[in-house]
């Protein structure tokens, strides 16, 4: 039996990167999984394979009529919520001086305000349940310790964390726990559209070797963190936002060690 079996769980941001790779493993672990993304998810086929009564639906988180529509879909076609993972999330920064209100807006819109609508509707249905229900939001390492340029996504993220801290005061009383997962530099379409533009090459491999294990995370790796935070296995979990960053935020590597061969 899996660790989600027969569980209701909504994964925004399910057709590519992070969001897909929960939305696999959570069908994987016998959850009903409604994925939603702005885009078609083109390997949705092994989602629904894994769990056949799962849907796809594709609308955008920033609205709000939309979000409302997706949650009570899901509660009337299935009976409950019992998990909600907030994965939908685009890039953006610079510095300040030389960012748009467009671009800060455009950043904030999706990863911050599409996370409270997500997480408004989810947690309204799951606080009327008898057995309450998990959200997780997917934040960042830069919503916990500020990045070269990071600027409108760090604040978005910075947001999302925050966000859940108070969302698990508010419905912790509700038998509703609320935790975030704050990921490293992953690999992901996100992260390599990013890193693949002209110039970049030298900051990736010096935000790779940043990572203490020396190299970027799997989509899978944030899926299975994702996994314990929603399970019952974090039964006396909330408000918690989960670093998983292969040592990125644990302090600096000068080398000094290396003739060590550590």
């Amino acid at each position: 039996m899996g660790r989600l079996e027969n569980q209701v769980a909504l994964v925004t941001g399910a057709a590519s990167g992070i969001g897909y790779a929960c939305a696999l493993r959570f069908a994987q672990e016998g959850a009903i999984v409604v994925g939603f993304d702005r885009h078609e998810c083109p390997d949705w086929k092994a989602v629904a394979d894994a769990a056949p009564k799962s849907s796809y639906v594709v609308g955008d988180v920033t609205d709000e009529p939309t979000v409302e529509a997706l949650v009570r879909g899901a509660v009337s076609e299935f009976g409950s919520l019992d998990v909600s993972v907030n994965a939908a999330g685009i890039t953006g920064g610079g510095p300040v001086h030389l960012l748009s209100l467009e671009d800060w807006n455009r950043v904030m819109n999706v990863n911050a305000t599409g996370t409270f609508l997500v997480g408004k509707y989810a947690a309204g249905a799951m606080m009327d349940q008898p057995g309450g229900g998990s959200i997780v939001n997917v934040a960042s390492i830069e919503g916990v310790e500020g990045t070269e340029g990071g600027s409108c996504y760090s604040a978005s993220k910075g947001a999302v964390v925050i966000l859940t801290k108070n969302m698990a005061i508010d419905y912790g009383r509700r038998n509703v726990r609320v935790n975030a997962v704050c990921p490293g530099f992953i690999d992901t379409p996100l992260m390599r559209a990013t890193f693949d533009s002209p110039g970049m090459a030298p900051a990736r491999e010096r935000y790779r070797e940043e990572h203490k294990l020396g190299r970027f995370g799997k989509p899978e790796e944030i899926a299975g963190a994702a996994l314990f935070l929603a399970s019952s296995d974090a039964s006396f979990v909330t408000g918690h936002a989960l670093v998983v960053d292969g040592g990125f935020t644990a302090g600096m590597r000068a080398g000094v060690l290396e003739p060590l061969g550590l």
